[in-house]
């Protein structure tokens, strides 16, 4: 016997709770299949792990900032009164990610239950990954900047 719970259809559930909420809470979800909905719930599952992976790769980075933030073998003053605040802002990032890209997969998914779901980035999603594009830019030109002076 499998320890796994059935699949539950949408159509079944209350139309007017997410389905977030819906008992039970980890059983796979089953959408009618009529045009590209299944094409559709693959790519916005897709799209959120990619959320998911650059919250990640944000949280490594600001890990790694905070523990050894420092280019030669002693860290200097400045490096060292840097790495907390820049290791917090990527935190942050990291956590903005994580949650847009789940509020994103929810607000779809409530769609695709309705029949009204359109594939497309929101103003929130680009607001997200244009602060995190410029704090990236901005991190690199620190890095450059700070050892810029050679022996």
């Amino acid at each position: 016997m499998s320890n796994c719970l059935p699949p539950v259809n949408i159509d079944d559930l209350d139309p007017n709770s997410p389905i977030i909420l819906s008992s039970p809470f980890i059983s796979p979800l089953l959408f009618t299949n009529d045009a590209s909905d299944a094409r559709d719930h693959c790519a916005n599952e897709r799209n959120f792990l990619s959320w998911l992976r650059l919250s990640v790769y944000l949280c490594v980075v600001s890990i790694a900032i905070v523990i050894s933030f420092h280019f030669k073998r002693e860290p200097t003053q400045l490096e060292r009164s840097m790495s907390m605040p820049l290791g917090i802002i990527f935190w942050a990032l990291s956590l903005a990610c994580l949650f847009a890209g789940l509020a994103n997969y929810l607000k779809t998914i409530q769609l695709y239950r309705r029949k009204t779901a359109l594939v497309q980035s929101g103003a929130k999603t680009q607001v997200v990954l244009g602060i995190i594009t410029v704090v990236i830019i901005a991190t690199c030109l620190l890095f450059l900047t700070t050892n810029a002076k050679t022996r």
